[in-house]
This record gives structure tokens, sequence and C-alpha cells, in this order.
């Protein structure tokens, strides 16, 4: 009686998995629930949501919360001023100088208080050199601007307020309270039947949904479940900018006008001059290599290409030149559009590269390159959602970075390069920190198993000024890049600063000019060989 018993229930057991897994329910492999089975794993906060929360408080702290009755008392660029700190007669190559910017409003009355945006830069048009300022925010409506003089000559200065503190208050809080800005469709095929239906991080849990997740990395994603149609089938995905939505009111809407965004400080000097001086000394610099403590500014532009303060940088501007750095090695490249233009600018320059054709379609569909005779395979590949794309695609083979970070074995002749920031800006913060973490969480086990793959993370860039400034706005990616910079402080990681780089350029632009993804490949490739 006892084994009947027994075969009885193993029956049983054995007939639920196999309904569960039929119908969708369970599907270990790829993550699909439906959400009220999934509820019950998610009450208990995990060591990882502890650490999100951490770096979110530790960020909104940092953000005044400011409220405004009207425009006049928010600040005015234009009537701000711009001081040099202890002026001299005589500067030398090498030399630091300290500017103070105090700000005032629209009626001329000095600010109290910090959190305006701003974005510095010298520069000398006759040799194509410039540089970025660090901006340090003195937290009573004061700023310091900090350069380094890289060059000798006539030296000007930039400095814009991209935005002021009451507009980074209001996009800040407008950022974290939903997530409006996209509309996320999604396309389930089962047995000739084909439905369309609301996707997103956030849906409403009165409809029957779909949860796909990653558990290792807690990240959850939902679809509204089509009728009839299993959660397993799952086909397609489109996401759209919801233009019509705002989180900010119309007086906050009016901050970001075109007219009062990147407005330049009115200084009381006009330019300076810079000299060789008998006292500086150029020390010689040592290879480029991961690890080393970064600083801001990281280097400088001249005669449009960029030179590196604390390492030597080579110039690799030719097919043998860059054939030579990456002979015998495997490169992964994860991104966005952003990194595409590096493969793209490596295959231009490199017609024994050949493309190997994956019959994928649309632009961000994963790339391969090889040369057989030189044993180089250089892929491309998208970041995972969040990443906006305004056709249905396929996205069975994506990746997200940690996941893809776990699953390579590593040595000397693997290279794995990856970005990340534009397409986040989008979402509230904590889809970043928690991306980023993961992030950081696979590069350590990475290299625990293999110290000598080489990883190099590519920062973020600024982007022009459109329509969509509240969404996709400079002050989101440069809280972004923050973060990135801070948590892989310290870690045995190469960092190409996109961001250094293109503030220093004045580039407007989501994808810079040739001239920038030149020195970033100059950059990159310096560290690899």
């Amino acid at each position: 009686m006892k084994q009947r018993h027994i075969l009885v229930f193993s029956f049983l057991l054995v007939a639920m998995i196999i309904f569960l897994v039929h119908h969708r329910f369970v599907k270990i492999p790829t993550f699909i629930y439906l959400k009220s089975d999934c509820d019950k794993m998610t009450k208990e906060e995990t060591e990882l949501q502890k650490e999100i929360k951490k770096i979110f408080k530790k960020v909104d702290s940092s953000i005044p919360k400011i409220s405004f009755t009207h425009f006049n008392n928010t600040t005015s660029a234009k009537n701000s001023k711009a001081t040099i700190i202890n002026p001299k007669d005589k500067y030398c190559v090498g030399d630091s100088l300290t500017v103070q910017v105090d700000m005032f409003d629209h009626l001329g009355k000095r600010k109290t208080y910090g959190g305006d945006f701003m974005t510095a830069r010298i520069y000398s048009p006759d040799v194509k050199a410039s540089a970025s300022g660090r901006v340090e925010d003195l937290r009573n409506g004061s700023y310091h601007i900090h350069y380094t003089l890289f060059w000798q000559g006539t030296v000007q200065f930039s400095i814009l307020m991209v935005h002021p503190s009451e507009a980074t208050s209001a996009l800040w809080q407008g950022r974290n309270r939903g997530h409006g800005y996209v509309a996320y469709t999604g396309s389930f095929v089962y047995k000739g039947n084909e439905a369309k239906v609301k996707c997103g991080f956030d849906l409403n849990q009165t409809h029957e949904l779909c949860e796909y997740s990653n558990l290792k990395e807690e990240e959850h994603f939902y679809c509204e479940k089509p009728v009839n149609i299993p959660c397993g089938s799952l086909r397609q995905m489109m996401s759209v900018f919801v233009d019509s939505h705002t989180y900010l009111s119309e007086a906050e809407k009016y901050l970001l006008d075109r007219s009062n965004i990147r407005v330049e400080i009115p200084k009381n000097f006009e330019k300076i001059s810079v000299s060789l001086c008998s006292g500086n000394i150029t020390e010689e610099k040592k290879k480029c290599s991961s690890g080393l403590n970064y600083t801001f500014p990281s280097g400088y532009f001249y005669q449009n290409m960029w030179n590196l303060q604390y390492c030597s940088i080579v110039r690799y501007r030719n097919m043998n030149s860059i054939n030579e750095c990456l002979k015998g090695k495997i490169v992964y490249m994860t991104g966005d559009s952003t990194m595409l233009q590096w493969m793209t600018y490596i295959s231009n320059h490199v017609n024994s590269l050949k493309a190997f054709n994956l019959y994928n379609e649309n632009w961000p569909m994963t790339r391969l390159f090889v040369d057989l005779e030189r044993n180089i395979k250089i892929e491309w590949r998208k970041h995972t959602n969040p990443f906006m794309m305004l056709v249905f695609h396929t996205f069975k083979e994506e990746y997200t970075i940690p996941d893809q970070i776990d699953h390579i074995g590593g040595n000397q002749n693997t290279v794995y390069i990856f970005t990340l920031g534009m397409h986040f800006r989008l979402f509230p913060l904590e889809h970043y920190i928690r991306r980023v973490l993961n992030i950081r969480r696979a590069i350590e086990q990475l290299l625990l198993r293999s110290p000598e793959t080489k990883v190099v993370v590519k920062m973020e860039n600024t982007s022009e000024i459109d329509a969509r400034i509240e969404m996709m706005n400079d002050f989101h990616g440069y809280v972004q890049y923050s973060i990135l910079i801070n948590m892989f402080q310290g870690l045995n990681v190469a960092v190409v600063d996109a961001w250094d780089m293109t503030v220093a350029f004045a580039s407007e632009n989501t994808h810079p000019s040739e001239d920038v993804i030149a020195s970033e490949v100059d950059w990159l490739l310096s560290y690899l060989c």
C-alpha cells in the first residue's frame, strides 16, 4: 500500500511539472513566470536592493530639492559672473588655475544654494586644443572651476550653465517618478495566432501578467498575458518615446526652453597667455594600463588629437598599426550606437577584417568581423533592455552585460569592452544602479578566474539638445557618469572617458565626430597594446 501511495504521488508530481512547463508558468532557463507566482519570491529585501537604495540615497542627498514660484527666482547665467582666483602675471604650461563662479537669479539677487549643472572648458582654436575644467559645487551659490593649463599659447575660457538648479531638481524628481517616457509593445505568436500587448517594467497588476525575470540580477520585465497564448511565445519587442508624457509643471518646462540651456556665463577676463617656462620638465609617461587611479580631466585635445596626462597614448590611424595591435585577439564590444561607432571606425580602416553575415535585421543587429590570417575576431552587440527600438525586433539572442561577462572564460587574448548610459536616461535611476552593480560583480569574478583578461569601459558622452530634452538631457547622463566612475575606482579595468573628451571638444551630438572617435579608439588600443 505504501509503495502504491508513493507511485501515485510521484505520478501527480510529474504531471504537475509537465503541466506548468507546457503552459509556460515555469520555464527555468528563461525565467518566465506568471506575476502572481513571483510575488512570493520578492517580499524580502535582498542585499542587492539594499545596495541600490544606499547608492540612490547618496545621489539623492547631493541634489537640492527646490521649488520656485516664478522664473525670475531661478538662476540666470547672464546675471552670473566668473572671476579668476589669485590671477598671475605669467602662466606656465602645467599650472593650475581656478575660476570662481557666483550665481544670481533673473532679478539680480545672489543665489544661496548650489545644484546648477555646468560644463567648463579651455580652448585655443589656432592649435585645435581644448580641455575640460572640473566643476566644484560649494553649495552656497558659488562654484570653483579647476583647470590645468596643458599647452602654450593664447587660451580662452568657456563656462556654460547647462541647467539652473531649479531645472536639475525638477528633472531629478521627474525621472524617478515612473516609467512614463517609454511605451513597450510585445508581439506574441502561437499556433498561427498573433497578439500585440502592452509591456514594461511597471504594469498595472489588475491584468494577468507574464513576467520575464533574470533572478540572478534581480531584473524584472512584464507583459500583459494575451488570451489563450502562453507567456513563452513572446517573439519580438518594440519601444517608442511617449512625447506627450511629462513629469514637469509648465513653469518647470519653461526652464528647458532652448534659450535657457547651455548659456555662457560672463567673465571679467578675456583670455590668458600660457608660456613654456624654463622650469617645465616633460616627464616620460608610462604605458597606459588598467587599474590606474582615475583623475578629471584625464587629458586634452591638441591638433584635434587626444593626449592623456597620466600615460602615453599611441596613434592607431592606419590598417597596419590597428592590425598589429589586434592580432590574435578576441574582442567583445557591448553597448549602444556610440560603441557601434568604434566598430564602424575600425572596420572602415581595416579592410582585412571581413564581415560575417549573421542574418539579423535592423541597425542594432549583432555585428561580427573576422580576420582568419591574423586570428582576429571582433563582435558588437547591443546591451539589452532598456534599449530604445522604434520597430519590432527579435531579442532572444540578447544578453545583459553581466550575463555575457559571466559566460566568458577569459585569457590573455580576450578583451571585453562595454558602455551603457544613453538609453537608461529615460528610466528611474535604480535601473542603472542595479545594472552597474551587477556588472561590477561580474567583472570582479571574471578577473578572479582570468586576471589577464582586459576589460575596458567607455563612459557615455554628451548629447545634442532636441525636443526630448526632459527625457534625454545631459544632466541624467552626468549623474550616471559620476556613479560609474566612482563605482569602478580601484577596479582593474581601463577607462575611456568619452564624457571628458566630448565636454572638452564642445561636442553637441549624441554621435561625436570622427575626430573624437579616432581619439577614443587610440585610447582603447593604447590600453591593449
